[in-house]
């Protein structure tokens, strides 16, 4: 399960199964890592492909299915896949969220809100009864290249203020992002495996990922 005082390094695959199986055989087995079956992932790999990284990773794994309705049943298949935790969008109905949170304390998978697209985490929080694992504060690839958009670190203080949650800053982090994520309270660091054809920011596939990996454990610890 996520732990709060500890600092993660999440790695997020969005390609298939091809490119990441060699790269998440080859990370070191360090408990602080987490693999995450990104959302695009899963939708060329299936559940399949969440079971073929629970094979090859023996920690915690992250199903991004940003889950918008049905959440109970998208967490029943992910849980009988192998997944840890998984997503749901902050911006779906309360209803869902609330169904989510209590599907994943069921099968113990930890809950995570992702609030890409949300003004007031907070607010979104405020309305539940009871609090999930964690927020993801997300800045997604499409808003990457846009002037002057970076992840809301501000609402760290807000949301812990009331709640005792991990937080997670997600979207085009890079060692130097990793460190400012840190300093402003998240405790878990979602880094991109990009594809060197793509123009999004993270850790490029073709390069020493497992390197990069010490590098950024080194950098958040």
């Amino acid at each position: 399960m996520i732990d709060r005082r500890v600092r993660y390094l999440q790695l997020a695959f969005n390609d298939d199964l091809r490119t990441a199986a060699p790269i998440v055989l080859g990370l070191p087995r360090e408990e602080r890592i987490l693999v995450e079956a990104g959302t695009p992932f899963i939708k060329r790999e299936g559940m399949a492909g969440v079971m073929a990284l629970r094979k090859f990773w023996p920690h915690g794994l992250v199903a991004d299915i940003k889950t918008t309705d049905g959440g109970a049943e998208e967490i029943e298949m992910v849980a009988g896949a192998g997944a840890t935790a998984a997503t749901v969008m902050g911006s779906c109905p309360q209803e869902t969220l609330e169904v989510f949170i209590a599907a994943c304390d069921y099968y113990g998978v930890d809950s995570l809100i992702d609030m890409l697209g949300v003004i007031d985490p907070l607010a979104v929080m405020r309305g539940l009864s009871g609090p999930p694992t964690g927020v993801v504060l997300h800045l997604g690839r499409d808003e990457e290249s846009t002037r002057g958009k970076a992840i809301q670190y501000r609402h760290v203080t807000r949301v812990r203020s009331k709640f005792n949650v991990a937080i997670s800053a997600a979207g085009g982090v890079d060692l130097h992002s990793a460190r400012s994520a840190i300093f402003n309270g998240a405790n878990v660091v979602v880094a991109n495996i990009v594809p060197p054809d793509k123009p999004w920011r993270g850790i490029p596939s073709d390069s020493d990922v497992a390197g990069m990996a010490r590098q950024f454990l080194e950098t958040i610890k």
